[in-house]
This record gives structure tokens, C-alpha cells and sequence, in this order.
């Protein structure tokens, strides 16, 4: 008999600030609509100076090791296209400030959006090869983009983690997948840049194209019908582009996308982003958290989910969500997590966009300003150091 392998919990963090888009629209003099109506986006997560994707994730990770435990947590795998080291894994940070064993294997992985879809079929396989296992998957991180940008309206920054076992309380991940890669140059981010260079218009042609590829694949190998479904989480690097994309996805199956059917399918996956901005790799998770916080009973049902990374990289998956999964939840958690951001003004959010850390090799110490369990309080000996504060 095969052991059920899934999400056993999933948590989430995000940061100190939020922006309200409509500083950003009256910065630009356009109407707020824009951004609102436009892209689906009302706020977004703005990082703290002593916040960063190590910050953000040791505090989601947090929440699960303090309901969980750490015995049989083997393997960090920590999903990010936001890394602070081109050697040394972020991971490796995380084990250490929530107090892992050394008996650990701790390892970053990057492909754009699409990490964390990555590091979720790892773990299975992992948990698979020894059910005895857990594996603690992490993506994390920080939307940014060149200050008056089109992608400015995007930003976000958020953090989930996920504990992986078999037998799972949430849901179990379906075995069949559909794939798609091709090489694209929609978003990319060179090793000289802090922020990416994107082709936004390709990038939404290649998004759509990687969803009917994907689905395609997914078909092909066995999968359940559109129908069957009874939600559908989509990467959102803007929330109207899962609209985009499930579109596209019910018109290639002959099934008119109304208005009435895209809202019913896709709404409740929306609210969390909406709020949050792009978090890339932890946004699809983010989308799923906001699904299970707010959709009806899903017990027993299957629920699909789109991954896609820029490059580009698409996964089309599903779960089957655990009987009795509500019971687990961090709703409440979630929720406080996104309204307890402080608001800020533009003008605050370029204060914190004009500061950088130094790239020089300058040792540097960081004033407290985070409310997060962990802040990065200095650089020194061109070392980031992160110490444990007062809990959130």
C-alpha cells in the first residue's frame, strides 16, 4: 500500500510595512484604479531594513516547529530568487535560528517563481523514501523592482513554510504532474543587477503559453478533467493574471470563462496576494493559504495548482485536501499576520528603497525596527548576522 505523502502544515510571515497603491498612485498622478481594478492589487509588503527572505522565513518556519517539533526533520529545502549569498544556502541560516539539528541537510534552490513547486516534489521524494522523514520546504521572498517601473505596482515580499510527511493533516500531493520549460527571456535578473530586467508583454504570452503546455502534459498523462477540480491556485505575480491564465485554461477546454465562473473559481485564492504583492516562489502558497482560509468545506477534494517561473519553468499539480483539514489551519494567524503590517506613505517607502546594505565589504549595524521573532542586526567581517527577538 502507498503511504499518502503531503502538506502536514503550512505557515506564513510577511513583513513590517505596507503601502497602500494608492500612494503609489498619487506619487505617479494616475487613478488608483489602475492598480486596484487593473492589476487586482490594493497593497503591498514593504520590508523592514533589518528584514530580509532569511528574516521572513525563519518566522514562518517558526510556527511550524513550535506546533511540531524538530524530530525527523531531515532535509531544508528553501526556494528563492531573492538569495543573499551565491555560495552559502539560506537554509542553512533557518536551521540554525530555529534550532535544527546538525544531522541536517540544508540546500537553496532557484528557477524564478517556480522554486517552491520544486522543493515541494523534492520532499515527496524524499518522504518517500523514508516515510519515517519530514522535510520542512520554505520559499521565501522579496519582490523588487527599479523605483518608477511598471513592475514598481507589484512589489511584495512574503515567506511560507511547509512541513512534509507522509500521512499528511492538510492534503497529499497527487502523483501526476504536467511540465513545460522553455527557454524564454521574459525576466531575468543578471549577477551585476539588484533588480530584474522583464519584458512584461512576453512575459504574460509565455505565462499563458506554459499553462495550455502544462495542462497539455498533464492530460496526456492521466489527469482529472478541468471539472473535477474544486478550486484552482495559480502563481500570482499580480492577481488579475490568474484570471488571465484560468481563462485561457477554461477556453482551451470549450468551457466559457464568464465572469460569474472565473470569480467563483478564483476569488477566494486572490485575497491574501491581493493584499501582500508578488512574493514570488511563496506566491502560489500564499494563493492555496488564501483558498483553504476562505473557501468552503474542501474535504475530500482535489485542488489544481499552476507553478510558473520566468525563464521559463511551469508545473501544472494537484492536492487532495485531508479530511478534517480545517482543524489544522492557521487562519487566524494568517489574517493578523497581513492586517497588523504598519501603513506607511511613498515618501516612507523610498526612505527604506534608498537604503542598502554595502557592498563594499563595510561592516555594518542595523537599527531594531522589525517586529519579527528574527531580524538581521549587522555585516560585519562581510558576515550577515541574525539574532532571535521578541516574538510577533
Amino acid at each position: 500500500m502507498t503511504v499518502p505523502i503531503g502538506i502536514h502544515d503550512i505557515s506564513m510571515a510577511t513583513g513590517q510595512y505596507a503601502m497602500d497603491l494608492a500612494e503609489l498612485a498619487r506619487r505617479n498622478d494616475v487613478d488608483v484604479n489602475k492598480y486596484y481594478i487593473g492589476l487586482g492589487q490594493t497593497t503591498q509588503t514593504v520590508p523592514a531594513a533589518d528584514e530580509d527572505i532569511v528574516t521572513m522565513a525563519a518566522a514562518a518556519a517558526k510556527q511550524i516547529v513550535a506546533k511540531h517539533g524538530v524530530d525527523g526533520i531531515r532535509t531544508v529545502l528553501f526556494a528563492t530568487e531573492s538569495g543573499i549569498d551565491q555560495s552559502k544556502s539560506a537554509a542553512i541560516y533557518v536551521q540554525d535560528l530555529i534550532g535544527l539539528s546538525s544531522a541536517t541537510r540544508a540546500v537553496e534552490l532557484k528557477q524564478a517563481c517556480y522554486g517552491g513547486t520544486s522543493a515541494l516534489q523534492l520532499a515527496a521524494g524524499i518522504v518517500a523514501r523514508d516515510p519515517e522523514q519530514r522535510v520542512l520546504v520554505i520559499a521565501s521572498d522579496i519582490a523588487k523592482y527599479d523605483v518608477d517601473s511598471s513592475g514598481e505596482s507589484t512589489q511584495g515580499a512574503a515567506a511560507v513554510a511547509m512541513l512534509i510527511s507522509a500521512n499528511p493533516n492538510l492534503a497529499v500531493i497527487d502523483e501526476t504532474v504536467g511540465l513545460y520549460t522553455a527557454h524564454v527571456q521574459d525576466f531575468w535578473r543578471p549577477n551585476y543587477r539588484s533588480t530584474p530586467l522583464v519584458d512584461g508583454g512576453l512575459s504574460v504570452r509565455a505565462y499563458l503559453e506554459a499553462v495550455e503546455q502544462a495542462w497539455k502534459d498533464y492530460e496526456s498523462r492521466g489527469g482529472r478533467s478541468v471539472t473535477e477540480f474544486a478550486g484552482f491556485c495559480y502563481h500570482q505575480p499580480f492577481t488579475k493574471m490568474a484570471y488571465k491564465a484560468h481563462t485561457r485554461l477554461l477556453e482551451l477546454k470549450g468551457i466559457d470563462a464568464t465572469e460569474a465562473r472565473l470569480y467563483a473559481d478564483l476569488s477566494p485564492t486572490t485575497i491574501y496576494n491581493r493584499a501582500i504583492g508578488n512574493s514570488y516562489t511563496a506566491s502560489l502558497f500564499v494563493g492555496l493559504m488564501s483558498l483553504l482560509d476562505h473557501a468552503e468545506d474542501l474535504d475530500g477534494r482535489s485542488v489544481a495548482l499552476f507553478s510558473y517561473g520566468s525563464g521559463c519553468v511551469a508545473e501544472l499539480f494537484s492536492l487532495t485536501m485531508v479530511d478534517g483539514y480545517r482543524e489544522h489551519l492557521r487562519t487566524v494567524e494568517n489574517r493578523a499576520a497581513i492586517a497588523h503590517r504598519e501603513p506607511i506613505t511613498y515618501e516612507k517607502y523610498r526612505a527604506l528603497r534608498e537604503f542598502a546594505l554595502p557592498e563594499d565589504g563595510s561592516d555594518v549595524t542595523l537599527d531594531a525596527t522589525s517586529r519579527s521573532p528574527f531580524r538581521l542586526t549587522s555585516i560585519s567581517g562581510h558576515s550577515r548576522i541574525y539574532e532571535a527577538s521578541h516574538a510577533r
